[in-house]
Formats: structure tokens, sequence, C-alpha cells
């Protein structure tokens, strides 16, 4: 039978590494929604092209939801930041 020995640690300090790391993976993550966002409109601006060249009449509608999901990421990726402080 195997004994296991548990340390215990100051909550404080715990937390405080916790933090740390949420605060650095938060970081990536907002990169990584800020690429996702540029992908999007890259996506959305050739989807747009082909129908407009394609004479369609939904033109106007397509590019404003497109563009608006673009625009969308990227706000939410900023708002996060700004409200927790990264």
């Amino acid at each position: 039978m195997k004994v296991i020995l548990l340390q215990t640690a100051d909550g404080a300090a715990g937390i405080a590494q916790a933090t740390t790391m949420v605060a650095s993976y938060f970081a990536v993550a907002c990169s990584l929604l800020y690429a996702v966002s540029a992908v999007l409109g890259l996506i959305g601006a050739v989807r747009v092209f082909i129908k407009w060249n394609h004479g369609d009449h939904d033109v106007a509608k397509a590019a404003a939801s497109w563009f608006g999901s673009c625009i969308f990421v990227a706000v939410v990726a900023t708002v996060l930041k700004s409200f927790f402080g990264v």
C-alpha cells in the first residue's frame, strides 16, 4: 500500500499563480480571435465578390452579414481584453 503525502500550500499564492497563467493564455486567445476575424473578413470578401460577379441581388445582405460577423469577433476580443484588464 502506497502512502501519498500532500503538501499544503498557501491559497493566495496558488490563486496568484492561476491568475498569471490565465492572463498569459488570454493574451494568446485574443490574438487568435483577431486572426480568426481577419480570415473571416478575407473569406467574406471573396464570397461577396463572387456573388457580385454572378449578378446576385442580395450582395448587400451578404456583405453586411460577413463583415458584421468579422467586426463582431474583433469587438468581442477587444471588450474581453478591456473587461478582464489584460
